[in-house]
Order: structure tokens, then C-alpha cells, then sequence
């Protein structure tokens, strides 16, 4: 072989070393990124397993699943029960006999978020306190007429989606 072959040759072994040496540096510039993206995502994980940890990652993932199916479950009763209860309500104060001052006398509407409940009135007059009950289903008496007042507070109270108005004064 003659020097120029030599040369030649060291020339391509000294152009594949710097190559690879080009390629071991990107190399370790990527496994040091992939190592710190591990550190982040396995962060406070004991187990030096990388499929011991994916399983206990799967058990907690199954875990929260069930606890969100709960609180599902649990927020579902909770509007229900809160639909059923009465929070709607609607007052009103009057005056049914024009020979006595002030507005002594009212209505008060206690609904569900159905309508169904209850309206109580008291008249007041001069003899004597009355207080009638009447049942309500969808915002209706079934079995007993509703006077004008009462009707109003049944719409003061229907009109009352969330439960803040409290009273009204006709």
C-alpha cells in the first residue's frame, strides 16, 4: 500500500470519528432530555420499575374513575333532593276588608321545583285571626279554590328559579 492509500484511509477514519463523534453528542443531548421528561412524569414514584410503576399509575387511574362514578352518583341525589324540598316562596300582604287599616293579613306560597307544596293564608279582622292550608300540585289546588292573593304569591313563588326572592309586596 502506498502513502497516499494511508492517507486515504486515515482521512475516512478521522471523518467517521468526528461523525460519530457528532452522533454520540446528539445521542447524549437526547437521552438527557428523555431522562429529565422521566424524572418529571415519574416524579415520587418509589419503585425504580418502569412497569411496576405504569401499573400502580393504572390502579390510581382506576381509582380516581370510581371515585368520580361516586361523586356522580352523589351530585345526581343531591338535585334530586334539592328539587324536592321546598325553596320557592312567595308572600304577599293585604288587605281583604277596607273598613280595617293596614295589611295585616297574607298569603304565603312554599313550593317545590315541581310547584307542589303548600299556600297558607291569614286573614285577619276585627273578630278574629283565620288561617287556611291549601295543597298544591304544580302550582294548582286540586280541592279548594284559590282566591286572587294567593294565586299571586303561587306566581311570585313559580317565578322564583333559584330561591332569592324571598317576598314581594303587592
Amino acid at each position: 500500500m502506498s502513502i497516499e492509500g494511508n492517507q486515504m484511509i486515515l482521512a475516512i477514519a478521522a471523518i467517521s470519528v468526528v461523525i460519530l463523534l457528532v452522533w454520540t453528542i446528539t445521542q447524549q443531548f437526547a437521552i438527557s432530555r428523555i431522562k429529565r421528561n422521566q424524572k418529571v412524569m415519574f416524579q415520587g414514584a418509589e419503585d425504580e420499575n418502569l412497569e411496576n410503576i405504569i401499573v400502580g399509575m393504572k390502579e390510581n387511574l382506576s381509582t380516581i374513575d370510581n371515585d368520580i362514578k361516586d361523586l356522580y352518583e352523589i351530585t345526581n341525589r343531591i338535585h334530586l333532593l334539592s328539587h324536592s324540598g321546598l325553596h320557592k316562596i312567595g308572600m304577599i300582604r293585604f288587605n281583604p276588608f277596607r273598613d280595617i287599616g293596614g295589611d295585616q293579613s297574607f298569603s304565603v306560597a312554599l313550593l317545590d321545583g315541581d310547584d307542589n307544596g303548600v299556600v297558607i293564608s291569614s286573614l285577619y279582622s276585627r273578630e278574629g285571626v283565620r288561617v287556611y292550608a291549601k295543597q298544591l300540585k304544580q302550582g294548582v289546588s286540586e280541592q279548594h279554590q284559590l282566591t286572587e292573593e294567593e294565586k299571586h304569591a303561587i306566581s311570585i313563588a313559580s317565578s322564583d328559579k333559584d330561591g332569592t326572592k324571598n317576598k314581594k309586596r303587592v
